[in-house]
């Protein structure tokens, strides 16, 4: 991960501390106020790391409790590199430590802020108590604090540039063997066609031979990430389709295809995809962050047929508005 960029006299560092003296000036030094300086300072560092700055992300923490710090460090696929919480200069600032850290803020990476000092915590340790009153201050904690990495952000962030471009040949490697199995293997063509009967009966009567084929395919790279991160060991069983899908697996012989031996070089990127979703305490932020690990990576070898085997998304907030809907239906008639 590259350093940081900004060196005095950068114009976002002098717009910093003009802003803060024009607060000053207009005797307006309120939190909602000053932090707005900050904000737009922490917004321009962090860009050259590929990250946005979310207001007020709100996230459930371990014991169900749900925080808003006033701002999150977010990368392309929702992971929290850092979060920041914000005073002004008339509170006692070790207090509010005090009281968010009991809350149940993350200190994996977390930065407090008044206008004179910040302190920093990582690895649930307090690292870096600065005053603010020197730009070469403010740079030095604010480059500790976006360089830092969490060892399971920074897994992930490996076997992504690593596999970026594995997981697709795999992807057509595995749909050869499939259309070699059809050729040489009797049974499995059978249970290939009843799933294709079955998907074109209940999905859609013009569904092809070949969006059915990808079916399987999505089905055999994604099933373990699934079954580990929601922890639904007997997923295979439990949803409808994907038992079905695994009939046809079966009928698989060794000579063409065995499963463990395909998939051990997607290995250290399954288990970097479940470490990297393990730093989510909220199902919600889970599923997000595995729409666009879908996105992203198995479009690969199915863009065309990438919204009919659905590796495109419905928008979560319908997703969530249909899922309210069914639980209020249910509470409603059915206790």
């Amino acid at each position: 991960m590259s350093g940081l960029t900004i060196r005095p006299p950068h114009k976002a560092v002098a717009a910093y501390y003009d802003s803060l003296k024009a607060f000053r000036d207009l005797g307006t030094e309120h939190e909602l106020a000053v932090k707005t300086a900050f904000a737009t300072l922490l917004e321009v560092a962090a860009k050259p790391f590929g990250w946005k700055l979310v207001p007020e992300h709100s996230m459930r923490v371990k014991g169900g409790k749900r925080i808003q710090p006033d701002g999150t460090l977010m990368d392309l696929f929702r992971l929290q590199h850092g979060h920041w919480e914000a005073k002004d200069s008339s509170d006692d600032l070790n207090k509010e430590i005090r009281a968010k850290i009991d809350k149940g803020y993350p200190t994996e990476n977390l930065l407090f802020w008044e206008p004179r000092r910040a302190v920093l915590y990582q690895h649930g340790n307090k690292v870096a108590d600065t005053p603010l009153d020197q730009p070469d201050a403010l740079l030095g904690i604010l480059k500790q604090f976006l360089e830092f990495a969490p060892e399971a952000i920074a897994q992930w962030e490996a076997a992504v540039a690593h596999f970026k471009d594995i997981i697709p040949q795999l992807g057509k490697a595995l749909a050869a063997i499939l259309k070699k199995a059809r050729k040489e293997n009797p049974r499995y063509e059978a249970a290939f066609q009843g799933f294709v009967n079955l998907c074109r009966g209940s999905l859609n009567p013009n569904l092809s031979e070949a969006a059915v084929e990808e079916m399987l395919v999505q089905h055999l790279l994604t099933e373990r990430i699934l079954r580990k991160i929601f922890d639904i060991e007997n997923f295979r069983e439990r949803n409808v389709i994907a038992a079905d899908i695994e009939k046809v697996i079966a009928t698989l012989s060794a000579k063409h295809f065995r499963r463990d031996d395909f998939l051990k070089a997607l290995d250290p990127f399954y288990k970097a995809i479940e470490t990297a979703a393990g730093t989510f305490t909220d199902f919600t932020e889970k599923q997000k962050f595995l729409n666009i690990v879908y996105e992203r990576f198995f479009q690969g070898f199915a863009v065309k047929q990438a919204d009919v085997l659905g590796v495109v998304y419905t928008p979560q907030p319908l997703v969530q508005f249909m899922i309210a809907s069914v639980e209020h239906v249910l509470g409603e008639h059915f206790d």
